[in-house]
């Protein structure tokens, strides 16, 4: 059997974080992890800032209720799913996700957990677990699946190189200037393509 994982930001949905930043006119919350491959000091950093501004988790659920999949996105993942399984592995929140999923047709993801105080202020947040795509990618190995993996940043890179098979996604030009080894899809067609094509060699 067969399984896809792919990141959502960059890939299925737009950057939240970017949007946000448009929003608020904050442009250091326009980083994401495809500028800072740390993810703890990323995360830590935002928050100072939601904190410094009186921005609170309702103030970002506010924004990503206006947005919308990546065009083509939805058709994708539909065809996607009628020749094999899939699995949204990302850093985002759950208090986040839901209505960008409901748009997707609720597909199955697994991300992480923001801890919010009685203020719906955003103290902390809760991984699911350290290099959690990496780690989600052999666990399906263990369950004597092949994976193929896609996303488009840092914290992509160490699940596309655990998967069978792997491509970048409209990634920026240093990501795969340092990483030459991985294929680089540029749209959905040439992700399908790609998919398709590990499938076979895997059979």
């Amino acid at each position: 059997m067969f399984v896809v994982c792919l990141d959502l930001e960059g890939v299925l949905v737009p950057e939240i974080w970017i949007n946000v930043a448009e929003k608020t006119g904050i442009e250091k919350l326009r980083l994401t992890t495809r500028d800072i491959p740390d993810y703890d000091v990323l995360m830590k950093g935002r928050i100072e800032i939601l904190k410094e501004h009186g921005l609170t988790l309702k103030d970002i659920q506010d924004v990503i209720a206006t947005m919308k999949p990546l065009d083509g996105a939805k058709a994708f993942m539909d065809e996607l799913r009628t020749f094999t399984q899939a699995v949204i592995l990302s850093d985002t929140f759950d208090q986040f996700a839901q209505p960008l999923m409901k748009q997707l047709a609720w597909p199955t993801i697994f991300c992480n957990t923001l801890i919010v105080d009685d203020k719906n202020m955003i103290t902390g947040y809760k991984l699911r677990q350290k290099d959690g795509k990496k780690h989600a990618v052999e666990g399906f190995h263990s369950m004597n699946l092949k994976v193929f993996a896609s996303g488009d940043s840092y914290n992509d890179l160490s699940m596309i190189k655990e998967a069978d098979g792997g491509m970048l996604f409209c990634p920026p030009q240093r990501i795969v200037d340092e990483n030459p080894t991985i294929g680089v899809a540029h749209n959905y067609d040439e992700l399908l393509a790609g998919i398709r094509k590990t499938i076979d060699q895997c059979r």
